[in-house]
């Protein structure tokens, strides 16, 4: 997204707040800026993102006022110079997503909607076709599930599922433009599944790094399925989102199956002690203690969600009003 980009790049991040601070004195100012944050931050556990951006803002807060007839109370938060954000989410850059609690989680069950018409039949055998190549290449139906080929197919299932809603997403936002029409609220939920399903495969990418291989035919099968699902939605949004929908039905027994072996003891009962990683306790808030099993738990909810927000939009007719809210 472009905030995690943004958090990610130094200079460029500067540009963007301040035309003046894209010369000499201004990338000095920056990375002694940026030491001093490092210093006197590190105690906090603060991650270099967050560094980064500190030290970005104190030197957009100088360049305002050294530019400016602003005194120093004036640019204390530029981020509220005659405006406040309609929603704060603080230093969170994540789009709003539910934040899973109780016993929810652990009471999600693999579901399946009948298919009704022909293109409701074409959706559902494209995707049983698909997950069964995906399994016999992927090694997943040979033998008892490992962690490697958990992540491996958890990782790999990610980087396919965070493309439509994206898709999806800017094809709904030209069309709005081209038609000066509002959209009803379908956009903002299509960019946070696509952001959701990416914070997926950012959080199981802490247990292991994708191989060359494993890099190359993710760039293969986004190239394919990217073209595909970009097509389709301008055919026919109702097939797309009914496979979205079928797509997740999918990923929903996966995360069950996965579960299911780490109650029954087999390889994958290591994730029963295997701490959860800092970003997904910071993304679903997550309690200190959490594991990997509490993350798959959460995983799975948001995709049993993806999947009944996609059957429903695959019933509703491209204007009817979204009747999802942010975050829902």
């Amino acid at each position: 997204s472009m905030a995690s980009a943004l958090c990610r790049t130094r200079l460029p991040f500067v540009s963007f707040l301040s035309p003046f601070s894209a010369n000499a004195s201004s990338r000095l100012l920056f990375v002694r800026s940026l030491s001093t944050v490092q210093q006197s931050q590190a105690a906090s556990g603060q991650t270099a993102d967050q560094q980064r951006v500190a030290a970005a803002m104190s030197v957009a807060k100088d360049q305002m006022q050294k530019n400016s007839s602003m005194s120093s109370n004036d640019v204390s938060n530029i981020y509220e110079l005659g405006a406040k954000p309609s929603v704060d989410f603080g230093n969170d850059y994540n789009l709003p997503h539910p934040i899973w609690h109780g016993e929810y989680v652990y009471r999600v069950k693999p579901t399946h909607r009948p298919p009704e018409d022909f293109v409701d039949k074409l959706a559902l055998a494209t995707i049983r076709a698909t997950r069964f190549n995906f399994d016999w290449m992927s090694g997943w139906m040979f033998g008892k599930p490992t962690v490697d080929k958990a992540v491996r197919r958890i990782c790999f299932l990610e980087t396919v599922a965070g493309v439509p809603g994206s898709i999806a997403g800017i094809i709904r936002h030209l069309s709005s433009l081209r038609r000066m029409q509002r959209d009803h609220g379908w956009i903002h939920t299509l960019f946070e599944e696509a952001e959701n399903e990416r914070m997926h495969l950012l959080t199981y990418l802490q247990l292991k790094k994708p191989t060359a291989t494993f890099r190359g035919a993710v760039w293969l099968t986004q190239g394919i399925f990217f073209n595909f699902f970009f097509l389709a939605y301008l055919v026919s949004p109702r097939f797309c989102h009914r496979l979205v929908g079928y797509l997740e039905e999918e990923a929903v027994n996966t995360y069950t199956h996965i579960l299911n072996d780490i109650d029954s003891g087999g390889e994958l009962a290591v994730w029963k002690t295997t701490p959860a990683p800092p970003i997904a306790k910071s993304y679903w808030k997550l309690p200190d203690t959490a594991t990997m099993r509490d993350v798959v738990a959460v995983t799975r909810a948001d995709e049993a969600h993806h999947r009944d927000v996609n059957h429903e939009f695959a019933t509703l007719k491209p204007h009817d009003p979204n009747p999802f809210k942010p975050g829902h």
